[in-house]
């Protein structure tokens, strides 16, 4: 990947960098085929020579189906012109709190179901940035909740949900590594120890990874673990604390609460996919990022009846509803 931390470039400068349709396009293929091998989206074979086709301008020598660079990727189907999805991504990496899709539907002049269905293929793409990674550590380890405010709910809702505040939330756990300062979250049925220990266990390598909690009971038992007592007001013990997972946490709420104000439980990992995504691509200049995003569309499609629930694969979110 090119560029770095100091390689920002604004939407200007990407709109003269790509002036149209054809150097969108190659900025696609130089990014999902680095190069410039070109492989077949369907088989996966290098053996393919262009064509005149005005939509499948390539074809597969070995099964001999035409395919583009959309073919394949979250790309697929879509009719939108690969100059406003680079716009729409430069609009994505680009807000630390995302933008609405009535804000970005403004922005590259469409429609908003448009812009809702263009925004979580994207966040389809971030899911699959670290996906499975493992760290070394030490890890930071704790959880948020996310909904709506008890003031703000009916009488009936309010009376379901005496008691906390996080009552009637949903759980998210979250890890940060403090080595790499790459975070890993999910969305959870609940914050039981097997809840809590499962999430954990599946991230870190047992036996090497330190792991930093507060005091919630449910950690108790996890391999080279110390905490601290928040409830006793004590936040930082040497270089046991979660503050920086907690600043992450900040961001996610400032984001809940100030650009889109509500996320339904079906959608909410993708949502918690997106802030993981971009966060961890933070240290990037925004073509490397750009660049990456692109590559991760590769194999990630996300059609509109699974997105709004006609299908089976509709909601990605455990316990989603």
């Amino acid at each position: 990947m090119k560029g770095g931390s100091e390689d920002q470039i604004s939407l200007l400068e990407l709109m003269e960098r790509y002036p149209d349709e054809a150097a969108a396009r190659k900025f696609f293929e130089d990014s999902i085929w680095p190069s410039g091998k070109r492989c077949c989206s369907r088989c996966g074979s290098l053996r393919t020579f262009r064509v005149s086709h005005p939509t499948m301008p390539y074809k597969c020598t070995d099964c001999r189906r035409y395919f583009s660079i959309r073919t394949g990727t979250v790309l697929e189907s879509s009719n939108l012109p690969l100059r406003k999805w680079l716009v729409a991504i430069h609009l994505e990496l680009d807000h630390p709190k995302g933008l609405s899709s009535p804000q970005v539907a403004k922005s590259i002049g469409i429609t908003q179901s448009t812009s809702w269905h263009l925004g979580h293929r994207i966040r389809e793409a971030l899911a699959q940035e670290g996906k499975g990674e493992r760290f070394d550590g030490p890890v930071e380890v704790d959880e948020t909740f996310v909904g709506g405010k008890k003031k703000n709910m009916s009488k009936e809702r309010r009376e379901k949900y005496r008691g906390r505040g996080t009552i009637g939330k949903t759980p998210i756990a979250g890890m940060l590594d403090r080595a790499t300062g790459r975070v890993s979250a999910e969305v959870v049925p609940d914050t039981t120890k097997d809840t809590l220990q499962r999430f954990v266990l599946e991230r870190i390598k047992p036996g090497v990874t330190v792991v930093f909690t507060d005091e919630l009971k449910a950690y108790i038992g996890l391999p080279n673990h110390k905490s601290v007592n928040h409830s006793a007001f004590e936040f930082v013990r040497g270089d046991v604390h979660t503050n920086s997972l907690e600043s992450f946490w900040a961001g996610i709420k400032r984001s809940f609460k100030g650009v889109y104000h509500k996320w339904s439980r079906r959608h909410l990992q993708r949502y918690i996919d997106e802030h993981v995504g971009r966060f961890n691509l933070r240290g990037l200049g925004t073509i490397a990022k750009m660049e990456r995003l692109a590559s991760l569309m590769v194999g990630t499609r996300l059609k509109y009846d699974d997105l709004v629930g006609k299908s089976p694969q509709a909601a990605r979110a455990p316990g989603a509803g």
